[in-house]
Parts: structure tokens; sequence; C-alpha cells
């Protein structure tokens, strides 16, 4: 059984001439960032080769042919940067009031458009060579798969920075101010500079510019809205938890295997069986601390801030209302230290490479700060003793904190987790609680509810058990709560696809500034 509580689809935004748009170029430096790639994969490509055939590579060295391979090489390398030159002068991209046109393609033109009235986060990265020159890329997640996102790469860094204030504000529903029709004034007279107030939150007071609705409050020059850190990771509490997960455990676990297999078969080659799972072992650990070291995370006007990475520094803006369900686990071995990882689901952030990175909101906190987390997301629970609640969803079990569980039939199905397992609906939103070895807790505010679904295999309707699921854009948070009694699966089923509709009637429309503006108006 499935019933879906989505929206329709958004109104296409109006036309615009992009003939007259401000179309700008990416930086002369793109092509050079680009091309290093190229020459990285020949330079691979020949070592692996000369690797296998060492006769070969004497012969070539000695017989004066070297030059014949430095030459194709170099070939290689010309071809590709004219290439990449050729695709940089190509490729504009323009900013108009409702979206991000991008034109790129050599052979195959392409023109790209993200809505801004879909824009999910706003995303600045910094590779380590792009660093370096102090340029970044600009990644624009948009509602509607990998497929409708777009990244401008690259730009100077304060360059990103201004575009991105500029498109999360035009994305908040403020406009450009229009030009005022000056009158012409005589030789030799400067005309007077308007006086503006500027507002926390980039409103401009005091002043209405000519050709713009006054519902719409205005950025000059869309200043960044200021923020307000609200909590730090440090790095030995990440080293900490790193040391503590499964890549640390599987390191540990493959040198002892690697040492005793030696030990026994006297013959160091049978080690390197064991090379693969132990580099396994350590990308996954040196992935956990190059994420996660200087995570920081701050909130303002334009949602919430995160920054992180090591070698790629990366700093994350997620506008209000678009996180649209909250994750915390917390492995066996966390347990001790009462850690917490908080991960979320924005659409635009579900697919693609970087989904392990993108999505965390916290990589390892305390209670405390897991529950400040969740408050960033849903300020308000919508019961009187939120701090008892939470506490209930991380470390209670049956009834605490007024959580549906799964009946004491579930055991024969769960021997293990079924007390964990719960649900609990409250006036904002959905909370699910399950896992006895391995605890996650899954939060849906109800107005970002998608659909909802009853499953029930051969086994459970022996025991009228069913799983109640709710689906949510792409991410890693899928919640669900398994092995609930039937009858409360489908009271719940009905509940919820009502509480959904009635939150989505009041909710904050998309453009979150153009509702301010038009409520004081």
């Amino acid at each position: 059984m499935r019933r879906d509580t989505a929206p329709g689809p958004a109104p296409a935004p109006t036309d615009v001439d992009l003939a007259t748009a401000d179309w700008r170029r990416m930086h002369p430096i793109t092509p050079a960032l680009r091309g290093w790639k190229t020459l990285a994969v020949v330079v691979a490509v020949g070592w692996y080769q000369l690797g296998d055939h060492l006769h070969d590579a004497e012969g070539l060295v000695q017989g004066g042919r070297w030059l014949i391979a430095v030459g194709a090489v170099a070939a290689i390398v010309l071809v590709a940067s004219a290439y990449a030159t050729l695709a940089w002068r190509v490729t504009r991209f323009a900013v108009t009031d409702d979206a991000v046109h991008l034109n790129t393609g050599v052979l195959f033109r392409q023109h790209r458009q993200a809505r801004l009235d879909r824009l999910q986060a706003v995303d600045v990265v910094q590779p380590l060579l792009a660093r370096l020159v102090g340029l970044a890329e600009l990644k624009l997640d948009v509602a509607g798969g990998a497929g409708a996102n777009v990244t401008l790469s690259y730009l100077r860094e304060s360059d990103a920075l201004a575009l991105r204030a500029e498109l999360l504000a035009l994305a908040a529903g403020l406009r450009r101010p229009a030009a005022p029709a000056a009158a012409p004034e005589p030789a030799g007279v400067v005309p007077p500079a308007p006086a503006h107030a500027v507002v926390p939150g980039g409103a401009v007071s005091g002043s209405t510019t000519p050709g713009t609705a006054a519902a719409h409050p205005v950025r000059p020059a869309f200043e960044e809205a200021p923020e307000r850190e609200v909590y730090e990771v440090p790095m030995p509490r990440l080293i900490g938890a790193s040391l503590r997960s499964a890549g640390a455990v599987m390191i540990a676990v493959f040198l002892v295997v690697a040492v005793v297999v030696t030990v026994l078969s006297r013959d160091v080659g049978a080690a390197f069986a064991f090379l693969p799972a132990l580099f396994g072992g350590v990308g996954a650990f040196w992935s956990r601390i190059n994420q996660g070291a200087s995570f920081r995370a701050a909130i303002s006007p334009d949602g919430i801030r995160l920054r992180h990475g090591l070698t790629e520094a990366r700093t994350q803006t997620v506008p209000p209302g678009r996180v649209q369900a909250i994750r915390l686990t917390q492995g066996l071995w966390w347990r001790g230290r009462d850690w917490w990882r908080v991960e979320m689901n924005v659409a635009g952030y579900g697919q693609g490479a970087d989904v392990q990175r993108e999505t965390v909101l916290h990589p390892v906190a305390t209670r405390a700060e897991a529950m400040t987390a969740l408050w960033l997301v849903l300020p308000d629970l919508g019961v009187g003793d939120p701090a008892t609640v939470v506490d209930a969803a991380l470390s209670g079990r049956d009834g605490d904190g007024g959580f549906t569980p799964a009946p004491r039939r579930a055991r024969w199905v769960d021997p293990i987790g079924w007390r964990r397992r719960g649900v609990l609906v409250t006036d904002r939103a959905l909370l699910t609680r399950s896992g006895r070895l391995r605890r996650q807790v899954e939060v849906v505010p109800h107005e970002r509810t998608q659909s909802l679904g009853l499953q029930q295999g051969p086994i459970q309707r022996r025991l009228r058990l069913a799983t109640f699921l709710v689906h949510s854009t792409p991410g890693p948070v899928r919640p669900s709560v398994w092995h609930l009694d039937e009858h409360a699966a489908a009271a719940l089923l009905d509940e919820q696809a009502e509480r959904a509709r009635t939150a989505r009637a009041v909710a904050t429309p998309e453009q979150w500034m153009r509702a301010v503006s038009d409520g004081g108006s």
C-alpha cells in the first residue's frame, strides 16, 4: 500500500530575454586546472606500461627513443590543453531573477538551466590545487535529480562567495534594484548618493528603488548575510571517533590476519593478498579525517552553513526548509562516549560521488550537540518537553517517551531489536527509532513527507505485523518502522497523511524572504 502526499510540480519561471542577460566566463586558469588530470592519466598509463616491460624500457632509454615518447606525451597534453581552452571560451553562464543559465559544449552545444525556486543548496568547493591559486567552484544543487545540478568551475574565491550571496538572495525572493531613470544633471554637479540603511539579513530600509516592488526587499550588491556559529568539532574527538570506526577496526583485523598468515606460512608474499582490503580500510579511515576536519556549523538568514574539509575545503549553505529528513546514528564502538553521527536528506544531494560528504550535518556529536543539530532543522518539535522525547528516542525502548512500540509478538522475527523499535507522531514531525546494537533515530517534518506506505511479508501477515514506510528524497535517511501491529500501522498511515497535508498548507513558501516581506507590507 502506498499513499502519495507530495505536492504537484511548481510552475515554470517567467521567460527572460537571455540575449540581454549578463553572460560571464569562468576564470582563465580553468583550462590548466582541468588539463592536469589528462597529464596525470598519461603519466600513470606510461609508468604502468614501463613497469610491465622493463626490458623494453631499458632499450627505449639506451636507443634514444625516449625523445619520441616524450614528444608523444607533449602532443597529447597540447591537444588536450587546446581543447580545454576552446571549451573554456564557449562556456558561459548568466544569472537572472529566476534561474542560472549555463552554455557548454564544443561539438555539441548544451544549455542548462537551474531554477532558483527549486534551489536546495549552494556549495563553494575548493580542491587543493584550486585553493593554492585562490579559485573555487560553485555547486548548485537543484531539486529534480543529479542531472538538474549545475557546477560553475572555476571562479575567483571572492567572486564565488559573492555569487553565492546573490543566488541565495534571489532564491529567497529578493530582487535586484532597478536602475533609476535619473534626470540629467548640470555639468560639474555630482548627484547625492542615496541613503540606504542596511538591516540584519541584508534588507534595505529607508528608501525605495524605482521600478522595484515595495513588497520585495533588496540587498545592495547582495552582501552576504550575517551568521552565528553553533558548534565546531574538535580535531582530537574526530580522530578518536575515527579510531573507533569500522574502517579502523578493519585495518586492525587485516593487519593481525596478515601477520598470522605470514608467520604460519613462512612466506612474506602471502601477506600481499590482504593489501587490497587493507588499502580499503585505510581509505575509509582517511576519508573520515579528511572530510570531517575543521567541521563547523552556523545559522544565518540564508539557512544552515557548514564548513569542513582538509585537502578539499567545502562551504555548504542549505536554505531554510530544504532539509527533508534527518538521521542520528550511534555505532556500538561509540556507545561508551555517547557520540552520534547526524545526517540529512536534501533534494539534490542524494546522488553522485559526494553523497557521504554533502549529507553530514555533524560527523561526531555529543548528545547535546546532536540535539542542537536537530534543532537547526526543526526548532519546534511540537511537544512540551522536547529534550525528554529526544532522550527517549536516542536510548529508550518500549513505550518510553510516548513512543508506540512493536508488540511482543515481534520478537519472533526480531529477537534482538524489537524492544527498540517504535514511532512517535508529534504536532510537527514523525520520529522513528530502531537498533539495539547500532542505534538509529529518524525525524521527518510533516510538511516534508513525500509519500507513505505499508509493507507486509508472509511471516508478518501470520503474526499480524506490518512495516510502516516514509518515502523521502534520495539520501542516507530512509525512515521506516518495522514490525508494528498491523492495525496501528494502518491508523498511522491515515493520520500521517492528514498531518502532511495540513502541515504543507501552512508551511513557509520556498521564497522565505518574500514571505516575510509580504507579511510586513
